[in-house]
């Protein structure tokens, strides 16, 4: 079943939101919490898959292929999961460069884990981001680490953009693909909206074209993504807090405390 996106919007952020993280429940004696109230995993969207079309049927504009298919050879449950990783683990390099911002040795690191479907992200990244940036990584107290967890086709795809415009250029589109949610997610893959926000960044058509092709691209994305999932990340957005994982989203007021006490605590290996 088909639909244009100015029908699909209402219905694929209603679908979104399985794999996003819900409102922040408050804080219950610490910043750092296992709790995930409001929090769906991925395999509860509609297609019942981490990265399956959330509309169940053909798509309207068919990517080459599907990047972000897990491999059906993995089990539920056969993932080793780290329950309480160290600092050292939380921060292991994949295979693409870390895209952060702030001081290497700023004394709090927070890692996020997003989406570019996932309206929570958006959240965060419109309410919290800016004052997070403007007070704490520009003056050099915390360094930011954004890695991505697409989930769903449409967001595997934009990622592949995402990862594909000028380094330099990252957290722009990035900050483009969340303001513009509305004009590009949807239940299908669609690949011609995807373009319309990456051209903004500067990406041409060819280097689109040859990054979805792009098969070292797409399987280095995938070990991210596996990766996190191995650190525990079931949603979006997540976070660690040095080497404490939170479930939900962080608050200005959150990160405030962080930086007030140092940061120490969380990124201690125990």
């Amino acid at each position: 079943m088909t639909r244009r996106s100015s029908l699909a919007w209402p219905i694929a952020l209603a679908f979104i939101c399985a794999g996003c993280s819900g409102a922040p429940p408050e804080l219950g004696g610490g910043v750092a919490g296992g709790a995930t109230s409001g929090l769906s995993t991925e395999g509860q969207g509609a297609a019942g898959q981490a990265f399956g079309d959330a509309s169940g049927t053909g798509a309207k504009e068919a990517a080459p292929f599907n990047p972000f298919a897990d491999p059906a050879a993995v089990a539920p449950g056969g993932r080793q999961v780290i329950a309480n990783p160290t600092f050292d683990e939380v921060m292991q390099a994949g295979p693409l460069p870390e895209m952060t911002q702030g001081r290497p040795d700023a004394p709090v690191t927070i890692v996020e884990y997003a989406s570019l479907t996932c309206p929570h992200c958006r959240h965060f990244h419109e309410t919290v981001y800016p004052q997070l940036k403007r007070e704490f990584i520009d003056t050099g107290k915390v360094r930011y680490i954004l890695r991505e967890f697409p989930i769903g086709k449409q967001s595997g795809n934009a990622t592949i953009a995402l990862r594909c415009a000028k380094p330099e250029m990252y957290f722009d589109l990035y900050g483009r693909f969340m303001a513009q949610q509305a004009a590009w997610v949807s239940q299908e893959v669609r690949l011609e909206p995807i373009f319309a926000v990456a051209k903004q960044a500067g990406l041409t058509q060819d280097e689109w074209d040859r990054c979805l092709r792009n098969e070292t691209l797409i399987e280095a994305l995938k070990a991210i993504k596996e990766r996190g999932r191995t650190l525990g990340i079931i949603g979006t957005p997540n976070f660690f807090v040095g080497r404490e994982l939170v479930k939900r989203e962080l608050t200005i007021e959150d990160i405030r405390a962080i930086v007030a006490a140092g940061g120490a605590a969380a990124q201690k290996t125990p």
